[in-house]
């Protein structure tokens, strides 16, 4: 059986190369490539109609060796959707969601721990406003909280990646007002495959960390039971940076999970245990010299189905369930100077969501299809030792409609809305106006209940063009509720060198986006060119205040060791551009040597003229690529300009270059013979020039140089 796939892109089917779908491309008129099927579940809730049929019909295939290295672009959803397919992330071998996306338009990372603790930032916006998901079910970590906290996500398991920006995100809430990060992978069973079992291995080594890194899945089933499988180890030691080592940087992870789903011709149920730990340090300052290094751990449960009633207004119902607990140490040498525990974070976190699509209306306007959510979760977070957050209880519940109506083929509107109850209970504290300490007194701490009610709503239409492109308008009004910690913060984070103070009196976040986007998917030139103007009422951000503390309140003004950060707000304005391509210039053997590019900008000020904090550089780069024959060569620079639109107590960052190469040969295999239907060998380069990089987004670019000159060899086997 088929797995509900959502949306099927033009450059899904195939990619042509025709003088008819870009004028002046009659020398590669001759060649053809054709594509794996590009799917994205996150978007939207609304999803064509599922044709049932043998599990043959559902089982992900495997790029095919032309393909190698394609650009894929989305060209029906609403909103741009940023992929990354199963073929690169086991040709980069990412041991972050950070890593994973750092170099795509529009996309940056925190990179506080590189390899281990490095959050995805989308269009200058991190933590509270980007949510991580996996199959639909937030992640369940506490890297929100602190950028020195990993994300509980591997990605080596991963179908694919999916980045969501603009009105597609009122699906998930407030939280994900910045945009959603979704790891896709087939934990729960969705399908059988063809010939009753497939799976991957993939291992590789990288140079500069002397990594080493192995992962597997396997899929298998028959008469309607589906069974699935995964693990993955990874290790590292301290990277090599440009003359040296940057001490205190290694890296540990290793996790895996197994999923039973029943599968019939009316739908699926199924349900998955992963379970998830690591150990990793954290590099440069205090953190070095206090050996400080965290151990994540976490189990999870999930479940997912959908069913499809025989008739009734009811098209399609499905669900999705998630529990996790999770818990992290931050061990180091404290200022007893003995070495041991210094902090603990637990998380527990549920979420369920439900959607009902209806079936379609035809109109008098054209066909209208649409879909109605509703959604709950509860978090609660404990910290020990460290005061920096008390006991936080969140509650949040929230229903949802999105409706797209066909008004001629090619052209189609969508209309969504949100509307949220949130309820937030912990201790807050009453800091003085100037956060530092009067002899004498005590900052007054009381039990506090914040309720709020975000609405949010949108507006989008997609309109099919001349020659293969597809162009989108979309504007959208979301309010974001603060969060537990922007709210009740009140103590020292050792790990970020940061003593925050929470704002128990912060107002709804309100932001008013109009995003216009260009695409064009089919065809020897694939590319997508998005620009974004939003407007924030009240954005919530750190602010550093001059202050230096110590491990207590009363140690503000006369410590030395902790940088005093106090949540606030102020009216902001975000505009940018993302933009990447690719042209298949001359027909190779099957394939095509082309040249690829990309630029992306954000700018963000605050009302009063001053910068906000820790907004990624401008950047442009550029390529060449040969891909035929089952051979995939690359080479690619990445400029990033110093970033100098600094806010206050901001130092200034240089810009860097990044050269980066690839060759790889893929091969296909008789399973009968050699036991894999396909395999791929390569060699991958990053930071060839062995260049200072150093990351304005993150709060330890002064601290740390990313990681220098990496040679990776990667091995991928299908079968």
């Amino acid at each position: 059986m088929r797995p509900t796939l959502p949306f099927r892109s033009g450059a899904a089917l195939a990619v042509l190369a025709s003088p008819f779908l870009v004028p002046g491309m009659a020398a590669a008129q001759g060649a053809q490539v054709t594509l794996e099927e590009i799917s994205v579940t996150s978007p939207s809730p609304v999803q064509p109609a599922r044709v049932p049929g043998p599990g043959s019909a559902a089982a992900p295939t495997g790029v095919a060796a032309p393909s190698l290295g394609l650009l894929p672009v989305v060209t029906d959803t609403f909103s741009p959707v940023t992929v990354v397919t199963r073929d690169q992330i086991a040709r980069d071998q990412p041991r972050t969601l950070g890593d994973a996306l750092l170099d795509r338009p529009g996309i940056a990372a925190s990179t506080y721990a590189p390899g281990a603790a490095s959050r995805p930032i989308i269009r200058g916006l991190d933590n509270a406003r980007v949510r991580i998901q996996e199959n639909g079910i937030v992640n369940g970590g506490v890297s929100d909280l602190g950028e020195d906290h990993a994300v509980p996500v591997n990605p080596l398991v991963a179908d694919r990646l999916e980045v969501i920006r603009g009105p597609a995100t009122l699906r998930y809430g407030s939280g994900a007002i910045g945009g959603v990060v979704s790891a896709e992978n087939n934990r729960v069973p969705t399908y059988i495959p063809a010939k009753g079992y497939s799976g991957q291995v993939t291992t590789g080594y990288s140079s500069v960390d002397n990594g080493r890194l192995g992962a597997a899945t396997v899929d298998a089933g028959r008469d309607g039971i589906a069974v699935h499988a995964d693990g993955f180890k990874t290790a590292t030691d301290s990277y090599a940076i440009p003359g040296g080592i940057q001490r205190n940087s290694y890296t540990e992870s290793q996790g895996g999970s197994v999923g039973l789903s029943a599968i019939g011709d009316r739908g699926f149920i199924g349900a998955a245990f992963t379970h998830y730990d690591a150990l990793y340090a954290i590099p440069g300052g205090e953190a070095e010299q206090a050996r400080t290094r965290l151990t994540p751990n976490q189990d999870r449960f999930l479940s997912r189905g959908e069913y499809r009633p025989l008739d009734g207004p009811i098209e399609v119902i499905r669900y999705w369930a998630g529990y996790s607990v999770y818990r992290h140490d931050e061990i180091g040498i404290g200022e007893d100077g003995f070495e041991g525990r210094q902090a603990t974070f637990k998380n527990r976190e549920g979420e369920i969501r439900v959607e009902a699509q209806h079936v379609p209306v035809f109109t008098s306007f054209g066909k209208l299809t649409g879909a109605l959510g509703v959604q709950a979760d509860r978090r609660v977070i404990n910290t020990q030792l460290e005061g920096f957050l008390p006991k936080t209880d969140s509650r949040a519940g929230a229903v949802y409609l999105f409706e797209e109506l066909e008004v001629v083929p090619g052209t189609r509107l969508q209309a969504a809305g949100r509307i949220e109850g949130d309820r937030l209970r912990s201790t807050a504290v009453r800091f003085p106006g100037d956060y530092l300490p009067v002899e004498g007194e005590d900052p007054l701490r009381y039990a506090l209940t914040r309720r709020f009610a975000p609405k949010s709503a949108s507006f989008g239409v997609l309109q099919d063009l001349p020659y293969g492109f597809v162009a989108s308008l979309n504007g959208s009004y979301v309010e974001r509720a603060p969060t537990g910690y922007e709210l009740f913060s009140q103590g020292p984070h050792d790990a970020t060198a940061t003593f925050e103070i929470g704002d128990p009196t912060l107002k709804l976040e309100r932001a008013r986006t109009v995003e216009a986007s260009i695409r064009h998917g089919v065809g020897p030139l694939r590319f997508e060119a998005t620009g974004f103007y939003t407007r924030y009422t009240g954005f919530i951000y750190k602010r550093l205040t001059g202050n230096l503390c110590d491990d207590d309140f009363a140690s503000c003004g006369t410590g030395d060791e902790l940088r005093q950060i106090v949540y606030s707000q102020q009216n902001a304005t975000f505009y940018g551009a993302e933009l990447i391509g690719q042209y298949d210039a001359l027909p190779v053997g099957n394939g095509f040597l082309g040249v690829e590019g990309q630029f992306d900008f954000v700018r963000a000020k605050f009302d009063d003229g001053t910068n906000v904090p820790r907004i990624p550089p401008y950047r442009v780069g550029g390529g060449v690529y040969l891909r035929a024959d089952g051979w995939f060569a690359r080479v690619n620079l990445l400029h990033a300009f110093a970033h100098t639109q600094i806010a206050p107590f901001e130092t200034t960052t240089a810009g860097y270059d990044d050269l980066r190469a690839e060759l790889s040969y893929t091969k296909a295999l008789d399973p009968a013979v050699y036991g894999a239907s396909e395999v791929t060998l390569g060699l991958q380069g990053r930071n060839l020039l062995d260049a200072d990089i150093r990351n304005s987004a993150s709060f330890k670019k002064d601290e740390i140089l990313l990681p220098g000159r990496n040679v990776r060899l990667f091995l991928t086997a299908r079968f």
